[in-house]
């Protein structure tokens, strides 16, 4: 096990591409740290450059505070497990695992008592002595998951493993994950497109857009308080419901914004929440609102013109609309409603609600979010 630290990483191509202009972050020895984002973020060459399989422009890498910039992937003590899996199909299964320990020259007893603790760990002892190609893509998956447990590493890499998987499959295998590591604690790094991957299997989850670290958190905090609006957007399916809106008045025992032509009030609590919105009475900020966060218990309510209704048997997902087509905010990559906008709100899947209704749907505005329109970070107190 070890610890992790990234300071001013930066990548920088040949062709004065910035795919990482500077990162810092940290992982304690143990955690399951999950890097996440959409494609093209980074995240792939931020997990590359940790295993030694892309050089580092810039900043330092420590390994149990050890630079490691200089060292080559058999240095570092590092095991990667790849989206492809990346078996030899002309071993089996045995002789998969076993290869890495061979090459070291291990004791073949030493490698045959690793071979059949790994196989017992993950389930494998029946297939032990098939091939990949007999196997399902959950069982190559365990496989190439046990190539990288016996070497006892000091860092697990894993770049999209289950994108390969049928969505079943892969709800299945992201649990045996989780698990494993739990039983094994070592360090891992996690790499994903697929937030739901993020938030179920992450001690903490580091969100990334363009290169940069937007937020590291828990996955509850990413949830309940993102920093700004791309990880409020980004975390969250169906994602947050942003608009355009202004604050009307905001004291310590109220606050009033104005959405749509319609007025929101918050109580006491939720106006100490988002005390920071006394600073922006009159001007215009971004208004989050969670699908969950509509139709249910609230105070104060808005009206829309139901447009589409979606049955999902635990949840009736109602896309309304609230007002013109929502503007582009270029440095968050998000959407901001202007004067009209569509949402989406998640309802009890016992109501009964039909296209072309207009509807009044309550806000819970104690987990109502605001954003500054021009950066993008939240407003808070």
């Amino acid at each position: 096990m070890a610890t992790l630290d990234l300071v001013n990483l930066n990548k920088r191509y040949d062709n004065g591409f910035e795919a990482i202009p500077s990162l810092d972050l940290s992982v304690p020895d143990g955690e399951f740290l999950v890097l996440v984002g959409p494609s093209g973020c980074g995240k792939s060459t931020v997990l590359r450059m940790i295993a030694g399989l892309e050089e580092i422009t810039g900043g330092e890498m420590l390994i149990d505070g050890v630079r490691v910039n200089e060292k080559g992937p058999q240095e570092r003590d590092i095991a990667m497990v790849f989206q492809s899996y990346a078996l030899y199909p002309n071993m089996t299964v045995a002789g998969n695992i076993a290869f890495a320990m061979k090459l070291r020259k291990l004791d073949k007893a030493e490698i045959d008592r690793k071979v059949a603790e790994t196989a017992e760990l993950l389930e494998l002892t029946p297939v032990l002595d098939r091939k990949p190609g007999q196997l399902s893509g959950g069982q190559r998956q365990r496989v190439a998951m046990g190539r990288a447990i016996v070497r006892e590493p000091k860092l697990f890499l894993m770049d999209e493993p289950l994108s390969n998987l049928d969505a079943k499959l892969r709800v299945q295998t992201r649990a045996e994950i989780s698990k494993l590591q739990r039983r094994l604690g070592v360090t891992t790094i996690y790499v994903t497109h697929d937030q739901v991957e993020a938030m179920t299997m992450g001690d903490r989850v580091a969100v990334l857009n363009r290169g940069l670290l937007m937020q590291v958190a828990a996955p509850s905090d990413l949830y309940m308080s993102p920093d700004n609006l791309f990880v409020a957007q980004f975390i969250g399916s169906p994602s947050m419901n942003v608009v355009q809106g202004k604050v009307v008045s905001a004291d310590a025992s109220s606050a009033v914004l104005e959405v749509a032509g319609q007025q929101l009030t918050l109580q006491a609590d939720a106006a100490a929440r988002l005390a920071g919105l006394r600073e922006y009475v009159g001007r215009d900020v971004a208004v989050g609102i969670r699908p969950e966060a509509l139709g249910g218990d609230g105070a104060t309510s808005i009206d829309v013109d139901v447009d589409l209704v979606e049955m999902l048997g635990s949840e009736l997902l109602v896309h309304a609309t609230l007002g013109a087509p929502a503007v582009r905010q270029g440095d968050q990559d998000v959407e901001v409603g202007t004067g009209s906008s569509t949402i989406v709100a998640s309802l009890d899947p016992r109501r009964t609600v039909r296209a072309g209704e207009r509807l009044s749907l309550t806000v819970d505005t104690d987990r109502l979010h605001a954003f500054d329109l021009e950066t993008g970070t939240a407003i808070r107190t």
